[in-house]
């Protein structure tokens, strides 16, 4: 399948720890408020109901959808597509969003096939890479990230990276299920919990 994605997921230890059966299942609706708010301070918010993240993966322009756990923080803006300074603002943000958690940022499009990722520790950003199948890898910066090492192998032996030799979906989708949630993103354990069903709040921007 082909999935789009603009996703920034923080967490207060291990992953796969912190998102279980337990998660609180009620987020914070003022603490998503009040993030949402400082990422657009000149903008009128509105508040228009909450849903899942299987809907929110890919907002609207016009809109946002923030859920604040105890130990998570989940932010799916569209504005993260555009890889620009905004783009930097909105994830460095939500990486700070909850101290000392670990956040990765995830964007894919169904169409246009790359993959942007980054990945923070305390606040700092650690990895920053983006790859696309026809451009091949654009960034690569800080120290790979275990998840993806299977990935760069025929790279790093002398294989060229344009045509990129691997899938940029599949290898966003291997980081998001390693490094943010602890399970594939579309995947329910065996414990019953399916991360596309955590709840957000959802917002308008005018």
């Amino acid at each position: 399948m082909g999935w789009s994605v603009a996703l920034a997921c923080a967490s207060a230890g291990e992953p796969a720890e912190v998102f279980r059966p337990g998660l609180d299942p009620d987020p914070d609706p003022g603490a998503a408020a009040t993030l949402a708010r400082g990422l657009y301070p000149a903008a009128t918010l509105t508040e228009t109901g909450d849903t899942v993240l299987d809907f929110a993966l890919w907002p609207y322009e016009d809109e946002l959808f923030v859920g604040v756990f105890d130990r998570a923080v989940l932010l799916c803006d569209r504005r993260l597509f555009c890889l620009d300074d905004d783009a930097r603002r909105i994830a460095d943000t939500a990486a700070a969003a909850l101290p000392g958690a670990r956040c990765g940022v995830l964007v894919l499009h169904s169409v246009i096939s790359g993959c942007w990722f980054r990945w923070y520790e305390g606040g700092e950003l650690r990895r920053d890479v983006f790859v696309t199948a026809e451009d091949g890898v654009v960034v690569d910066q800080g120290e790979r990230l275990p998840a993806e090492l299977p990935y760069w192998k025929a790279i790093d032996e002398g294989t060229p990276d344009v045509p990129l030799p691997f899938d940029p979906e599949e290898f966003g989708l291997a980081l998001a299920g390693t490094h943010m949630f602890g399970r594939g993103i579309a995947d329910r354990g065996d414990d019953g919990f399916l991360p596309l069903e955590l709840p957000l709040r959802r917002f308008k921007l005018c």
